[in-house]
């Protein structure tokens, strides 16, 4: 399988700046298809906020969202992906790690997109569907 991560991945995913605001964030996070909001400093992937972040790390403590920046409240990514491994690869990796999603970072820990393993799953299955090409 020739098929890699580029092209399986989501572009453009939820990101801000890391002197963002929770306030920022949260607003975000309040659309449904928003999981993580992935905080970049230089185009660089530094951590990530979810709604459980904000209310551990802002609420929790009595934090102003309209003041705290991201840089403070974001967790390090655990997992990333780089864009050029093979799906099948990827896949692997996703179930073991036993992640619903991984950011994608260049060899600069730019942030390319977001790996979805449902998404995966439902390329895999596309590219089994598909008849194999004819005996020489």
């Amino acid at each position: 399988m020739s098929d890699v991560v580029r092209e399986a991945m989501v572009s453009n995913p939820g990101q801000l700046p890391g002197d963002s605001t929770a306030q920022a964030a949260g607003e975000l996070l309040q659309r449904p298809e928003v999981r993580a909001i992935y905080v970049t400093e230089d185009e660089r992937l530094v951590g990530v906020v979810t709604r459980k972040t904000l209310v551990r790390e802002v609420i929790a403590l009595g934090l102003d969202p309209k003041l705290t920046e991201l840089r403070t409240i974001a967790e390090a990514p655990h997992l990333t992906i780089g864009p050029d491994v093979p799906l099948d690869e990827a896949f692997r990796f996703l179930e073991a790690e036993d992640a619903e999603r991984v950011p994608v970072v260049d060899e600069h820990h730019r942030l390319l997109g977001v790996l979805s393993r449902s998404v995966l799953q439902r390329r895999l299955a596309e590219d089994e569907d598909e008849p194999l090409p004819p005996a020489a």
